[in-house]
């Protein structure tokens, strides 16, 4: 039987959405986690209809709560192994939002955090055609040795696209470094990344961080933020 997302909305302020940001929260969250978020980022993006969707899979180490794909250390492959059944689920998902609300991948932008961020990454570069926008908070680019090769597959339909990866310098559940070599790995793929390090942040995102989030979507959307509201760039 397949499998079908759902979870937490927040609609547009506009009567028919123009952008669509879907978030995809961590290991043993779920989608309650994240939407409050978009509550948020509502006046900097008037017209986005904002979804966070919970993770397919229960998660034994957190009772009530969801993953995309489990984490464990006995299993090097499993992240790599998770990201790629985790995207056929998500793929579909996000198929049927865009159909539902008339929009096509060049209005949706992806929000990860932790492991939500690891899919993010992987399915949002495998789409037919590339998102407005990639925003990836405490998380990293699954990038395997063997794998090499399969890391990234460039977007068919023009460029990759614009990403933004936020992380906390004192994270102790996937440490900082993480950030700098999922950049570097995007950068040998000639996927241009931006970054920013949030000074004594620990796993989590802080106020700065979703300012530049917000912002940067915004800007991915063709937004300029004018007196009061959004503008169309």
């Amino acid at each position: 039987m397949a499998v079908t997302l759902d979870g937490p909305r927040v609609a547009a302020k506009s009567t028919a959405p123009e952008q669509l940001v879907v978030f995809l929260h961590g290991y043993g969250a779920n989608g309650n986690d994240l939407i409050a978020i978009g509550k948020q980022w509502r006046n900097l993006m008037p017209g986005a209809a904002f979804v966070s969707p919970n993770a397919p899979e229960p998660c034994a180490q957190a009772p009530g709560g969801r993953q995309w794909f489990r984490l464990t250390v006995r299993d090097p492959s499993e992240r790599w192994t998770g990201v790629n059944k985790a995207r056929l689920v998500l793929d579909a998902f996000l198929d049927a939002e865009l159909d539902r609300h008339g929009l096509d991948d060049s209005k949706l932008a992806l929000v990860g955090f932790s492991q939500g961020t690891m899919l993010a990454l992987h399915a949002g570069l495998r789409r037919a055609r590339a998102p407005a926008g990639i925003l990836g908070y405490s998380g990293e680019l699954v990038a395997p040795a063997e794998h090499r090769d399969q890391v990234i597959a460039r977007v068919p339909a023009g460029k990759p696209p614009p990403i933004l990866l936020i992380h906390g310098s004192q994270d102790d559940v996937i440490p900082a470094e993480a950030l700098f070599l999922s950049a570097a790995e995007l950068a040998e793929a000639k996927i241009p990344c931006q970054w920013h390090l949030s000074i004594g942040l620990g796993h989590g995102i802080d106020g700065e961080g979703l300012v530049h989030g917000g912002l940067f979507l915004a800007k991915c959307f063709g937004l300029k933020q004018g007196p009061g509201a959004a503008t169309r760039l």
